[in-house]
């Protein structure tokens, strides 16, 4: 994909380790000497040679081959070059590649069983869970076992099929008609009383499918898409995107993955009466095309934040589109915004604020709360009262009021089970139930809605992935008490009277605060009597005044020094930032040089194995001189000795007197 954070889902060994042992790896994490498999052509299978070294023995730390065999240079070059790549971001990226290359690898492992599991702790040898069937009918509604069932309201009667008997509590209920197939990373709306569900991911595969759940008779049913003259549009398949009810007769399908992505957004409407997709022109300068972004409507904007673009590369832009004009708008902001990321939650409070919860990177999950004040577009981080969620990403939420309810979500070790909810008034934190397990809830990439049943609200969750694609439907209908606990501890943080700033700022106006305080009464409520008593307040004298506001005074001026320090401090990381840069540019001209260095000492070793071999030879020859020499000098000698012993005849022919005779001889 250029998918989504996590293509392989929360259970990163689990499908890892299975797809491992489908191309051709597996066996122990120490196994390096298995040979680059034949599956796939020769690049492909070194990157996903290097991806499972990197995941099971860590960085490579094996000295460079010093042999000529190709295939050994290649895969030390392909694992080395990955450095310090996280252990989880090359088993993300292993899935990613086969599913990639071989869509289909997660079903032939499968042959007709659920999804294998594989048991990390066992040699990570495959196994498998029970046959299911994809398409069930409940014969009944059945509650999903809860740690907190001690808290549930059950005092409801039920009141026909399909209404949720009990308060605080996720219910299964008796969903009938063809189910869509199992997913993760689909978008999800709620129009007339009816839940439709497009594209997502399935098996590694994405989809493009529009599928329907009457929420009155909980019968789910396929869109039979229609042909539109006017504007034959493709529908891509995607995953990662969002999708958005407008006008009351469309749905907006915007952002998300594909294979063939363009490079901006693109916006997409299907019109409910006449069953076509069409394709929304819009205006001004588009977004780089994304998935796993935010995207949520105010009034008639819709206020997209980060996401992650083809080139796995995590964002934190924002961007407002509005529907009535259909003109992109990229907004700059102020303050600190949220750092790059994706597969977060958003909501918007009074019109004005929007919340940015949770999200991740390809190895690191936040649970950090982020908002931005829509009129001025400055971004705070407030501080956040109870007890705070754990960090997760690819989670989902809705909001009932002032209460934002979130479900589902990872951390790239296990699912989330709690489902908790923030008041988005005070900051406050509250966990609402705690499913047990394995079960669907505790997934990423999950779908919720907020819809009605009986004049009663009611949340509806879709889909995900913990291990393996489900879909099933999860309804939970929250008490008035899970909307107003979140209030019971903690002061006004973001009421729709107050700005942001109140939530951050160390100082308030304490000068208008007292006096109108002083105009005031506070009242208070007897709880005993549930009668209402009015208690006057005494005015403030000047004194009190005079102290609150050299405590003013004070505060402003600690202020003062922190944004001073702070931008000092700013200088010296842009100072620091900039040397680093030099020498990181040194630093390649280094590695440069030594390269060109190495590259000439190879070539020095070489000119000095051939001149060894040369001087080998000239020994060889010295040699076999002196033999000769030797041989030389034996036969010279030789020949004189023959010369000074030979008769006449010698002389004669050289012309010499023959030896005169003594007369003694005679």
């Amino acid at each position: 994909m250029a998918m989504a954070r996590a293509s392989s889902g929360l259970a990163y060994p689990d499908r890892f380790y299975a797809a491992a042992t489908y191309a051709g790896f597996g066996g122990s994490p120490n196994s390096s000497s298995k040979g680059v498999t034949s599956k796939f052509s020769n690049d492909v299978a070194l990157l996903l040679y290097a991806l499972y070294q990197q995941a099971t023995v860590g960085p490579c730390s094996l000295p460079k081959p010093r042999g000529w065999s190709p295939v050994e240079q290649s895969k030390w070059t392909s694992w080395n070059g990955l450095g310090n790549m996280a252990s989880i971001e090359a088993m993300r990226l292993f899935v990613k590649i086969l599913e990639e290359e071989d869509p289909g690898w997660y079903s032939r492992v499968s042959n007709f069983i659920s999804d294998p599991i594989v048991d990390v702790e066992m040699n990570h040898n495959l196994k498998m869970d029970v046959p299911t069937k994809n398409e069930i009918t409940l014969p009944e509604m059945k509650t999903i076992p809860a740690e907190n069932g001690n808290s549930v309201d059950k005092d409801v009667l039920v009141e026909g099929v399909g209404f949720v008997g009990v308060y605080d509590q996720w219910v299964v209920p008796p969903v009938s008609g063809p189910h869509p197939k199992p997913r993760y990373e689909h978008a999800a709306a709620v129009v007339d009383d009816k839940m439709y569900i497009f594209g997502g991911n399935h098996n590694g595969r994405y989809l493009n499918d529009l599928q329907t759940l009457d929420l009155r008779n909980w019968t789910w049913s396929k869109v039979e898409v229609k042909a539109n003259s006017e504007d034959p549009v493709k529908v891509t398949p995607c995953a990662g995107h969002s999708l958005i009810p407008w006008e009351g007769n469309k749905l907006i399908s915007i952002a998300g993955h594909s294979k063939d992505a363009s490079e901006v957004i693109t916006v997409k409407a299907f019109d409910l009466q006449t069953y076509t997709w069409s394709t929304m022109k819009t205006y001004g300068k588009p977004p780089v095309s994304r998935g796993g972004q935010s995207v949520t409507l105010v009034g008639t904007n819709l206020v997209i934040f980060g996401g992650q673009d083809g080139n796995r590369t995590l964002l934190n832009d924002l961007h407002i589109l509005d529907l009535e004009t259909m003109t992109w708008d990229e907004i700059d902001t102020i303050g600190v915004s949220p750092s790059p990321r994706s597969d977060h939650a958003a909501a918007v409070h009074a019109e004005r604020y929007l919340l940015i919860f949770g999200g991740g990177t390809h190895a690191t999950c936040f649970n950090d709360l982020h908002v931005l004040d829509l009129k001025t577009m400055e971004w705070s981080r407030p501080s956040q009262q109870g007890e705070i969620p754990s960090p997760r990403a690819g989670h989902a939420g809705v909001t009932v009021g002032e209460s934002w309810f979130i479900v589902g979500g990872g951390d790239n070790k296990s699912g989330v089970s709690q489902t908790v909810v923030l008041n988005m008034s005070t900051l406050s934190w509250s966990v609402v139930t705690t499913v047990k397990g394995r079960a669907p809830l505790a997934s990423e990439g999950l779908s919720l809605v907020l819809s009605s049943y009986n004049g009663e609200d009611i949340l509806v969750s879709f889909g995900g992935y913990n291990g393996k694609y489900n879909n099933e439907v999860n309804l939970l209908k929250p008490s008035h008490k899970s909307t107003l606990q979140a209030t019971k501890s903690g002061t006004p943080a973001l009421d729709s009277g107050s700005g942001a700033q109140n939530a951050t700022n160390g100082t308030r106006d304490v000068d208008v605060e007292f006096e109108a305080g002083q105009e005031a009464k506070v009242r208070e409520i007897n709880m005993d009597t549930n009668e209402p008593q009015i208690i006057e307040v005494n005015e403030v004298n000047e004194r009190s005044i005079a102290t609150l506001k050299a405590e003013k005074e004070e505060l402003e001026s600690a202020l003062s020094n922190e944004k001073s320090q702070s931008l000092q401090l700013k200088q010296e990381l842009i100072e620091a930032e900039s040397k680093n840069a030099d020498l990181y540019k040194e630093l390649q001209s280094v590695r440069g040089q030594l390269a060109a260095e190495q590259s000439r000492c190879f070539k020095l070793e070489v000119d000095v194995a051939e001149l060894r071999q040369k001087l080998q030879t000239m020994d060889t020859l010295q040699k076999e001189v002196e033999i000769l020499q030797r041989q030389k000098a034996a036969s010279e000698e030789a020949f004189a000795k023959q010369k000074q012993t030979s008769g006449g005849v010698w002389g004669w022919l050289s012309g010499a007197p023959p030896p005169t005779q003594n007369s003694n001889d005679v």
